[in-house]
C-alpha cells in the first residue's frame, strides 16, 4: 500500500495536467458522465484489493471496511498532493508531510 501511496503522488507530481484534468476543473464547465466516474472509481481498485490483501494477511484488522480504507487513503494523499501542487510545501516537506498524513489516515485501521 505504501508503494502505491508512492506511485500516486509521483504520477500526480509527474503529470500535473493529467492529474488537473482528473480532479480539477483543467477544462471549465465539464461534468463527467457517469461512465467517465464509473471509470474514475474503478482505478482505486488496485488500492482496494491491496487493502483486502492486507486484511487477510492480519496488517489491518480484520474488521475493516476495504471501501472505507480505501476511500480515506485517497482523501488523506489527495489532499497533501494538491497542497503540495500549489505551493504550500516545498519538495522535501511534502514527501514528509504525506507520509505522516497517510500514515495517520492509516492508523484507525491498524490491529
Amino acid at each position: 500500500m505504501a508503494a502505491l501511496g508512492r506511485a500516486y503522488r509521483a504520477g500526480a507530481l509527474g503529470e500535473p495536467n493529467f492529474y488537473s484534468i482528473m480532479f480539477g476543473e483543467a477544462v471549465p464547465g465539464f461534468t463527467p458522465d457517469e461512465e467517465a466516474r464509473a471509470g474514475a472509481a474503478a482505478s482505486l481498485d488496485v488500492l482496494r484489493e491491496a487493502a483486502r490483501d492486507c486484511v487477510r494477511a492480519g496488517v489491518l484488522r480484520a474488521d475493516t471496511d476495504v471501501d472505507e480504507v480505501t476511500d480515506v487513503l485517497w482523501a488523506a494523499a489527495h489532499g497533501v498532493i494538491s497542497l503540495e501542487r500549489g505551493g504550500h510545501f516545498p519538495a522535501p516537506l511534502g514527501e514528509q508531510r504525506f507520509r505522516t498524513t497517510t500514515a495517520a489516515a492509516l492508523s484507525p485501521f491498524l490491529p
